[in-house]
């Protein structure tokens, strides 16, 4: 059975995609190198990761955060699980901030960890990227982006390219300076020269789209 590593070599990616693809390796000298994410060498825990990331849907940071700890506070846990989650109604998780569909998010998620259908980090690293998604998406509240964005700053898969971002939809139409935003298929076309790295040409094009729009400070995404 194959076994994932967490992460990859930044600098190995770099000169790859400037070998692929020389309008993103422009970008690349422009921009400077792109440092590896400790957090792939980090243990977390992925149900917890994945409830936090519903309580974090639509929100501020600042928001989500201070109702994260009224849950814990609530539960008397830092650990959202299903064991801890079920010491509180749905009351209860109303009167903290939470909403009726994310209660029901949680519920669902704690319904299927107490089944056993949400694979532990040793099982995650038997299973490719797709298989990932596959187990995850029928959570409710839990899209394909955000598994993407488990695998790309938790895991550390090399190959993770969210097409649906509008992020990197962005920094894609200003690579090839195109009219419009490549749609998310035209942008998996286009993508298909990154691989096995698409994950590194990923965070160049959030850097293109951040740098272009002289953002202060660079948009936070889910798992960052």
């Amino acid at each position: 059975m194959p076994r994932y590593a967490r992460g990859y070599d930044t600098a190995e990616a770099e000169a790859w995609l400037s070998r692929r693809d020389r309008k993103l390796g422009t970008w690349i000298r422009r921009l400077g190198p792109i440092q590896a994410d400790v957090r792939w060498r980090k243990s977390f825990d992925p149900v917890d990761a994945l409830a936090r990331a519903i309580l974090y849907q639509q929100l501020s940071g600042k928001a989500a955060a201070t109702i994260v700890g009224r849950v814990e506070a609530a539960i008397d846990s830092t650990r959202l699980h299903f064991d801890t989650l079920a010491r509180v109604d749905d009351a209860t998780l109303r009167a903290c901030g939470v909403s009726g569909n994310k209660a029901l998010a949680l519920r669902d998620l704690a319904a299927r960890e107490s089944r056993g259908e949400i694979p532990d980090l040793r099982r995650m690293s038997t299973l490719d990227a797709d298989a990932i998604v596959a187990a995850l998406v029928p959570i409710r509240g839990i899209g394909r982006w955000t598994v993407e964005m488990m695998l790309m700053f938790r895991l550390g898969r090399p190959d993770v390219l969210p097409v649906d971002d509008l992020g990197i939809r962005k920094g894609a139409q200003l690579l090839d300076r195109a009219d419009a935003m490549p749609t998310p298929r035209e942008l998996a076309a286009r993508g298909a020269r990154w691989g096995p790295f698409r994950t590194h040409a990923g965070l160049y094009l959030w850097r293109i789209a951040d740098s272009a729009a002289k953002a202060p400070t660079p948009v936070k995404r889910s798992q960052e």
